[in-house]
């Protein structure tokens, strides 16, 4: 668990580092300017982390689906090779993913108009200036990215409904447990999947809202899956509590 856990806590600062710096520094200046190789790398990397970062949820969320249904065979299943195994193909299918994205973007011929009208560049947003029927390629570059986070969502709603099933047999005390271990993932997936959904399987017309979602996704969630995963880490809670009793006793005498 802690293994994939750091592995998602690497993608999840890659995430930010691809639009955050830029950002800030936009908010900075009166012209924001962005090369067309800058724009073409930022939808490059967006796109290999966060598909690589779908796939690695789908991989934890099979991690707790043999930690409670297969407790006895889990160190078994769940070994490091197995592990490194499932982190390279999350990294390999992100990998494939991105490039399938760039091998079409790069081919078009852009004309019209050359500003985005949001804080970073993302394929719904730049397929609009090609001198093609914008459109019919925005519906497939949609499918493209629908397709991946239609899947993974998918196996992660089977992965769970089988961890749901295996909790209503147990014990009340070992449920409680296998609920309190499951809580913190789905809160990380239901932050990266809803914004991700509205994005590109189901896009909005408000730009607004278009925005919000973009920075949410690329900013707020990242920053966010680090500390929800703390929270609910016992071990840390537990020395929370002494940093906090001692801080405590150390007003106290002083």
């Amino acid at each position: 668990m802690y293994f994939l856990l750091a592995n998602l806590s690497f993608l999840d600062m890659l995430l930010s580092s691809v639009t955050t710096p830029k950002m800030i520094t936009d908010f900075l200046r009166e012209i924001k300017t962005i090369s067309f190789e800058g724009c073409m790398c930022q939808i490059l990397f967006v796109h290999l982390t966060a598909g690589s970062e779908i796939v690695l949820l789908v991989v934890m969320a099979y991690d707790r689906y043999v930690a409670i249904c297969k407790p006895l065979h889990y160190s078994t299943i769940m070994n490091l090779q197995k592990c490194t195994g499932l982190v390279l193909a999350s990294w390999t299918i992100g990998f494939g993913h991105a490039m399938s994205q760039m091998a079409v973007i790069v081919q078009l011929p852009f004309c019209g108009p050359r500003e985005v009208d949001s804080f970073f560049c993302d394929i719904p947003l730049v397929i609009k200036f090609a001198c093609k029927d914008s459109y019919t390629l925005g519906i497939l570059m949609n499918a493209n990215n629908g397709i991946l986070t239609m899947t993974c969502f998918i196996l992660l709603l089977i992965s769970y409904t089988y961890i749901l099933l295996t909790v209503c047999q147990s014990s009340k005390t070992g449920a409680s447990k296998a609920l309190s271990t499951c809580t913190a993932h789905i809160t990380v997936v239901v932050l990266f999947f809803v914004p991700g959904i509205f994005i590109y399987v189901w896009p909005l017309s408000n730009t607004w809202v278009d925005k919000f979602l973009a920075v949410f996704y690329s900013v707020l969630t990242p920053l966010l899956n680090p500390s929800i995963y703390t929270l609910r880490n016992k071990e840390i809670k537990n020395a929370m509590k002494r940093f906090q009793s001692c801080y405590i006793n150390f007003k106290g005498n002083t």
